[in-house]
């Protein structure tokens, strides 16, 4: 089956869906293909990013443990970054309106180097702002309290 767009549209390929089932119409072969995709950018993420299926284990419980573990710490990065994270847009992003896994992860490695370096006082609730960003040049967050909240949860584990 050759999925094609209309000829007017520019800039838009033709994919072509390979499948033995011959009984399923197109259209739902392409909505097999769309709920896939996604599934597909997620492990490609977990590889890329997380370095998921490239630790050098050898022991088997080890070697069971360790994707599982990647695709949680991926699971909890896009879990904080959904709870405390503040999408700051890159001067060079004109047109993105969603942050990618990178993003996340970026972020969450800024929040968590930012909180193991501040100096801390016990029972001092920072102002709006005061948190100093991790790397110079990179905006602060607009809402500290989430960053606060973020660092208890990570010191409570």
């Amino acid at each position: 089956m050759l999925v094609r767009d209309t000829p007017d549209q520019a800039g838009t390929y033709n994919p072509a869906l390979v499948t033995t089932d011959t009984l399923t119409k197109p259209a739902q072969i392409i909505e097999r293909y769309a709920a896939r995709w996604s599934i597909e950018v997620a492990i490609s993420d977990a590889k890329q990013i997380f370095g998921v299926g490239q630790a050098h284990n050898r022991a088997k419980a080890t070697v069971e443990c360790t994707v599982p573990f990647g695709l949680t710490c991926q699971t909890l990065t896009t879990i904080s970054y959904t709870v405390a994270g503040h999408h700051t847009h890159a001067p060079w992003y004109t047109t993105k309106t969603h942050p990618s896994t990178a993003d996340m992860h970026a972020k969450l490695r800024r929040v968590l180097i930012t909180a193991k370096y501040q100096l801390t006082r016990p029972n001092h609730r920072p102002r709006q702002n005061s948190i100093p960003s991790a790397w110079s040049g990179t905006p602060t967050p607009h809402n500290c309290e989430s960053q606060v909240v973020l660092r208890r949860r990570i010191n409570v584990m």
